[in-house]
């Protein structure tokens, strides 16, 4: 029997009975479609971490709390926390272009009839240099307006329209209500992209860090970022921030840092390094579909060894030797890999596409998922069709034709 041979009759095996031979696919289909949409999601995640990075640039620095060593520092109540004074003290630094302290809260902002519950953040007249933002209109906070704890806020695009009900026109200078307090606003900050390292919805509220304190009494200072004046200067502006803030906390010189700074990149690395360790334990979890839809394979492949005893015995009889016969149930077996494995490419980048429209998410293809978890589907065919071809080969003529 010649190749082509070998294939129609395979094919007309797989079929006769359509619903069966979809089922014993569907396990291959699933798991190949499911490798491709998660390695797609991956590598979109892992281009938009590294978008970010270029974004951001190479020199802006997080400072976070050091992370407790011990059971009793774990315990403690009087963890670190930034203070006012440490931001007044970093910005005397020469090579500290910039701070960005955070104080976070969520509260409902009114004006009018129109209020919706924004983010209100408490920060620095400079915050705006770290994140890179630029303004529509108007300006950003006053050393004046700091230290005397106005009433002043600036609005983020999306703020602005939530706020003001789409009358995104003359906004300067109109005064709308934070917990019943009035604010007057100074400035609108121009839209900035979504992206996996800080999810804006463009709807936040800035305002002065001493306001927030002293007006809408929250007092932790949550998050702390600065940019150096230039790359070059990050290690020199890390040792001023570990050593500003070893003064203003009063640290003796046998005690350790209470805080750690890290370059922004290099965070950005640590999440790009989560990110591809989950991405191949999703993978590897997607890839044991193969191996179950491998052994339904081997199922139906037995099944049809035992519904086709007889024909197996006639043709043995007219001349079929064993490679023939176990030629033609290998090939049964590959062409359901095949056929899985295309139907789970189409299947994976169309899902791809779907999550990609419906949940907003960056998807990025690459050929090597796709081609190995083809050429995985068509190995899993022959890995799980060999038994079963063996099986078929192996009967003889007579015992075959005899089987009822």
């Amino acid at each position: 029997m010649n190749v082509m041979e070998t294939i129609r009759v395979s094919l007309n095996s797989l079929t006769t009975n359509k619903m069966r031979s979809f089922l014993t696919i569907l396990g291959i289909i699933i798991g190949v479609a499911a490798v491709i949409a998660i390695m797609a999601i991956g590598n979109g995640s892992k281009a938009s971490i590294k978008e970010e990075i270029n974004k951001l640039g190479n020199n802006v620095i997080m400072v976070a709390p050091a992370m407790p060593m011990t059971e009793e520092e774990v315990n403690r109540d009087n963890l670190p926390s930034y203070t006012w004074a440490d931001i007044k003290a970093m910005e005397q630094k020469s090579s500290i272009a910039a701070l960005m302290p955070s104080i976070s809260s969520n509260s409902k902002v009114v004006w009018g009839r129109y209020n919706y519950n924004a983010t209100i953040i408490g920060t620095s007249a400079s915050f705006y240099k770290v994140k890179k933002l630029s303004f529509a209109e108007g300006r950003t906070f006053t050393n004046d307006e700091l230290d005397k704890r106005m009433n002043v806020a600036i609005l983020e695009s999306q703020a602005v329209v939530r706020l003001f009900g789409g009358d995104t026109k003359g906004v300067l200078g109109r005064t709308f209500q934070i917990k019943q307090i009035p604010f007057k606003v100074i400035g609108v900050l121009n839209s900035q992209p979504v992206t996996n390292l800080d999810y804006s919805t463009n709807d936040q509220i800035y305002i002065p860090a001493t306001t927030m304190m002293n007006r809408l009494g929250e007092q932790n200072i949550t998050r702390l970022e600065v940019s150096a004046k230039s790359p070059a200067l990050m290690d020199q502006a890390q040792s001023d921030i570990l050593e500003s803030l070893r003064v203003t906390h009063r640290l003796k010189p046998s005690e350790p840092d209470q805080f750690e700074v890290m370059s922004q990149a290099e965070a950005a690395g640590a999440a790009l390094g989560v990110d591809n360790i989950m991405t191949s334990l999703l993978g590897g979890v997607a890839a044991i579909s193969l191996v179950v839809g491998g052994i339904g394979i081997m199922n139906i492949m037995m099944v049809s060894v035992i519904e086709r005893t007889k024909e197996i015995g006639i043709r043995k009889a007219i001349g079929a030797k064993p490679r023939d016969i176990m030629i033609q149930f290998l090939s049964e077996a590959v062409i359901f890999g095949l056929l899985g494995g295309m139907l789970g490419v189409v299947t994976g980048i169309g899902a791809s596409k779907i999550i990609e429209a419906t949940a907003h998410m960056t998807v990025e293809f690459t050929i090597s998922p796709i081609l190995y978890s083809f050429l995985s589907s068509a190995g899993t065919g022959i890995l799980f069709g060999v038994y079963p071809a063996y099986k078929a080969a192996r009967l003889k003529p007579i015992d075959a034709l005899r089987y009822e």
